[in-house]
């Protein structure tokens, strides 16, 4: 019996260089003849490793295969990628066992009984040579009821589509497959090359080649040594293992190996590696886990990794039994030293292990991970930068962190799209912070800068249920925790919200899904959504976001300056406003509007807003802008004072009257200003280079914007007659860079730093925040509470609106995660002081006697409790990156590979893994020719009064109330 295998990666083309080796058309003592009748397929292997996966065909002994079709569809009927179906080659045929097995994967997507409906499970088909349909069989499904019907398109061999596959009503467990005995389909154990009943057959053109001498045989330990590199590097050795994990689809083209027996928690971590990483296309669909394996190759460091390459002749199957090797189950060691005395070998690690990185996750399907409970921390948001204490943590970061790869090197949002991603679109979503255990044995590999646990075979969400080596904890949090106050005060980045379409701008490009759609906006003056089917998927993330997050006040980044684009400069605020309220089924919210007067400085394509909800505050006075040369590659701050509102009445006009009155009674008038600093990623002038200490680039810009505005709260808290100031927003400086330290000098405290454990951004792996809200001391004094609510940052950036359909896995959601690429953060404040609850007696006397009524009470019962791109399109958008969320290539092909001159895929550089801000973060677009623009419209009517006599008819008013009797109860929002 011969077994043709296959990668695959092998498509209808390249199957006749791959297979040409095997030499099936020299088989002795086999005479090719044309199949006189239809063969059948007799076994299909699917319920493994795509290593272990294999088509049998039944025929008689000689018939020839050569043109022949034969693969397997799955969802939708269609292949699940070009190397799920193949041509035979010529001279291909049945052996003297009646059979050709055919090795290439099978997705193991199955249903049966009442699950299965007809839509749904991996079909495997025959197609002779001249289209005809041979036989089409779907693994499960109820014998006699409706079987998948095949696809219509392209991808689809001609002779397949639009027929329907008979239902086999048997499916394997796992590492079986099912048999045709030419009447029914049952499982068991493979028996690739073996009808119902007969044994294996030998081939006899493989002769048993003499066996090695021991002397010549290379400890794999040996070819390791124990320092970075190989001591044999650039020699040929001969060596043997045990294959641990194999790879023969995804680009990796190889296998690893370890010495028999070796490996366990007695494998000395000072001591070298008996694991290796076996490089040979010729050989890779040739072994399976668990083989025990003669080789003979070059020793080679290939990027770092130590390998060895082997051709077809210097592969020889060993026949001795050899014990298993086990896995390392140990913590996972901390440096490149002790990890390279277990590079190449299994290992299961113990111990606390936590999510720190997941941007690469839904391009390459890896997951960066670090031992213990925290993520890795951005340096400069934990220490000064520069500092001996930031240059150790630095230096401990890369020590400590670690990749869970997934045994290949595609690309599942360029060439791999229609293969699904793995370790997203489960049930539980992996994020950043969130605990993991490893649940089976992975091998430690290196690439890519980085070490990488693979898992032991090519992980696809295919094949995770039999495949996927970790769980992962649910963290997500539906809302986010109480604050307490009667006021809250949030910061929230709306990820480049513009109603204004890139479809809308002459010339404007976009990039776009795996289909060719639309997605956003590149490189264009619009910098979101590019049609309206895209941004009918931006906005209900944030809106669900928003009304969720509940804020009294909330500080908008990144929304539209509407004015640059013929419209009112409200126009992009007013229709988000406009859907929360929709969605909200009440007017709940409200904006405050733009200022009369627009700066000069600071006006770009984006800007910031306030939004606020008017039954619980109200404005007072205008907003103001700044107008400051510091911000003129940044956006200009945004200041407008509020006042809480101290009862129910529902009339905006009585909401502002008693806010006003609030702020004169109880000085609880406070100012907001909003603010989005110039990012990290560029900067000219002097002090603006960056300088390697971790803050980026136009670091003196920072600091300038933030000495501008230290002075513009200044001015605003005088012509308010307040102490109390919040700033707020995206502030492009984590938390001990040098602008943070203008505000700490200038007396602001930090509410993230000081009351939240919680990070509001990731990069690079590290978690930090950039995004702060500052409190002057009579504020902080007043602070019940805050949060910062992980639902972006440290979610994966797939199920951002701008990746919808960019692998054949859903990941898109309607609800509030990876509504942007910052997290918002809230605060409550208790702003007005309690007056006497309903109830109280005011006597003098207080030892007057009980009430008639012994359930009244003073107070009564607590009113309030809260109830409960392109003209060719293609490319991968990021929008939060700097400048302008264009993203520029990261050096890998659209088929996933780099090339390369041994032709194995992409194993080189991945670049910059799409992060092109060397900051972390911002939509700077360092536009230069940013004008002022002009208001749509005048606003009507005046402004509202501020301090001092302009509120004297408004106390009269209250006193009149006081001495009619009416005591008003303070509502309470989220009182702790």
């Amino acid at each position: 019996m011969r077994i043709l295998r296959l990668s695959s990666k092998t498509g209808p083309v390249s199957v006749l260089a791959a297979t040409a080796a095997l030499s099936l058309a020299a088989l002795p003592g086999l005479t090719p003849v044309l199949a006189a009748a239809p063969t059948e397929i007799s076994e299909i292997a699917y319920a493994g490793g795509d290593d272990t996966d294999f088509i049998e065909i039944k025929g008689a002994p000689g018939t020839d295969l050569g043109g022949f079709v034969v693969g397997s569809v799955s969802r939708g009927g269609s292949p699940q990628t070009a190397g799920h179906w193949t041509t035979l080659p010529a001279g291909t045929a049945v052996d003297d066992s009646g059979t050709a097995v055919v090795r290439l994967p099978i997705t193991n997507s199955v249903n049966s009984g009442a699950a299965a409906d007809g839509s749904y499970g991996s079909s495997v088909f025959l197609i002779d040579p001249a289209g005809t349909l041979v036989d089409f069989d779907q693994i499960g499904g109820v014998v006699g009821g409706r079987g998948v019907t095949a696809g219509t398109g392209a991808a689809v061999p001609e002779g397949l589509r639009g027929e329907t596959a008979t239902p086999t009503g048997a499916t394997a467990p796992r590492g079986g497959s099912i048999f045709w005995d030419g009447t029914t389909w049952t499982a068991g154990d493979p028996t690739p090359g073996a009808l119902p009943g007969a044994a294996p057959t030998p081939d006899p053109t493989d002769p048993t080649p003499d066996p090695t001498d021991p002397a010549d045989i290379t400890a794999i330990a040996d070819i390791q040594g124990t320092g970075a590199a190989s001591p044999l590097d650039g020699q040929t050795v001969t060596t043997r293992g045990v294959v641990t994990a194999v790879y023969p689809t995804g680009g990796l083209n190889g296998y690893y190996i370890q010495t028999e027996g070796t490996g366990g928690d007695e494998h000395a971590l000072d001591g070298a590696s008996h694991g290796i990483f076996v490089y040979s296309r010729d050989t890779a669909g040739q072994v399976q886990t668990g083989d025990f394996v003669e080789l003979t190759g070059r020793v080679s460091e290939y990027y770092e990794q130590t390998q060895l390459t082997v051709a077809a002749g210097g592969f020889r199957p060993v026949a001795e039994a050899a014990a298993a090797p086990k896995p390392y189950a140990g913590e996972f060691p901390d440096g490149d030293e002790a990890r390279e005395s277990l590079e190449g070998m299994l290992l299961q690690p113990s111990g606390p292990v936590t999510v720190t990185d997941n941007y690469g996750t839904n391009r390459y399907g890896e997951v960066g991970l670090v031992n213990g409970t925290d993520t890795l921390r951005q340096p400069t948001d934990v220490h000064r930068p520069g500092t001996p204490e930031a240059q150790e943590l630095a230096a401990a970061n890369a020590e400590r962190g670690y990749v869970l790869d997934d045994g290949a090197t595609v690309d599942y949002t360029r060439g791999a799209t229609e293969t699904p991603v793995p370790y997203l679109g489960g049930d539980v979503p992996v994020r950043v912070g969130a605990p993991a255990a490893f649940t089976s044995p992975v091998v430690l590999g290196y690439g890519f800068d980085a070490w990488r646990m693979q898992p032991l075979t090519h992980l696809t969400g295919e094949n995770a249920e039999s495949t996927l080596p970790v769980t992962v904890e649910n963290t997500r949090e539906d809302a986010p925790r109480e604050v307490g106050g009667d006021v809250t005060v949030a910061s929230f980045n709306v990820l480049n919200y513009f109603v204004s379409l890139g479809e809308d701008e002459s010339g404007c490009r976009y990039y776009a899904d795996r289909e060719g759609n639309p997605t956003t906006a590149n490189n264009c003056d619009v910098r979101g959504a590019y049609d309206r089917a895209s941004f009918d998927r931006q906005w209900p993330k944030i809106v669900s976001a928003i009304n969720t997050l509940d804020a009294s006040v909330v500080s908008l980044e990144e929304i539209e300056n509407s004015a640059r684009f013929g419209k009112d400069r409200d126009a992009a605020l007013q229709d988000l406003v406009t859907r929360l309220n929709e969605a909200a089924g009440m007017e709940k919210w409200a904006y405050a509007e733009s200022p009369a007067q627009l700066p000069e400085n600071g006006e770009d394509a984006i800007r910031t807003a306030f939004i606020y909800q008017p039954a619980e505050v109200a404005p007072v006075g205008d907003s103001v802008l700044l107008d400051d040369t510091a911000f003129d590659n940044a956006r200009a701050p945004l200041a407008q004072a509020f006042a809480p509102v101290t009862d129910g009445s529902d009339t905006d006009d009585a909401a502002g009257a008693r806010a006003q009155q609030a702020a004169a009674d109880d000085d609880a008038t406070f100012v907001t200003i909003a603010n989005h600093f110039k990012s990290k990623g560029s900067g000219s002038g002097p002090g603006n280079a960056d300088s390697g200490d971790g803050q980026g680039a136009s670091n003196a810009d920072r600091v300038a914007q933030a000495r501008a505005l230290v002075t513009f709260a200044d001015e605003q808290e005088a012509a308010h007659g307040t102490e109390r100031t919040f700033l707020l927003g995206d502030f492009n400086a984590y938390t001990e860079e040098d602008p943070m330290q203008v505000f700490y000098e200038a007396g602001y405290r930090n509410i993230g730093k000081e009351m939240t454990e919680e990070s509001t951004y990731l990069f690079g792996g590290l978690t930090g925040s950039l995004d702060h809200v500052l409190a002057t001391e009579p504020l902080f004094a007043a602070a019940t509470g805050a949060d910062i609510w992980n639902i972006n940052s440290v979610e994966s950036i797939g199920l951002e609106y701008s990746r919808y359909n960019a692998n054949i896995t859903d990941l898109y959601e309607t609800g509030p995660f990876r509504s942007s690429d910052h997290d918002p953060l809230i605060v409550g404040v208790d702003l007005v002081e309690d007056d006497e609850a309903p109830g109280e007696d005011p006597s003098e006397d207080p030892t007057d006697g009980p009430s008639d009524d012994p359930t009244e009470g003073p107070g009564g019962d607590d009113p309030s409790a809260e109830p409960t791109p392109s003209d060719t399109p293609g490319g991968d958008p990021a929008p939060s990156d700097e400048p302008g969320d264009r993203p520029t290539d990261d050096g890998r092909g659209d088929d996933g590979t780099d090339g390369g001159d041994d032709g194995r895929g992409d194993r080189g550089d991945r670049g910059d893994r799409g992060q092109n801000d060397s900051g972390q973060g911002g939509d700077d677009r360092d536009d230069d020719t940013a004008g002022s623009g002009e208001r749509g419209s005048d606003r009507d009517g005046g402004s509202l009064p501020r301090t001092g006599s302009e509120l004297g008819g408004l106390a009269i008013g209250a006193a009149l109330l006081a001495i009619g009797g009416l005591t008003l109860l303070i509502s309470r929002r989220r009182r702790g």
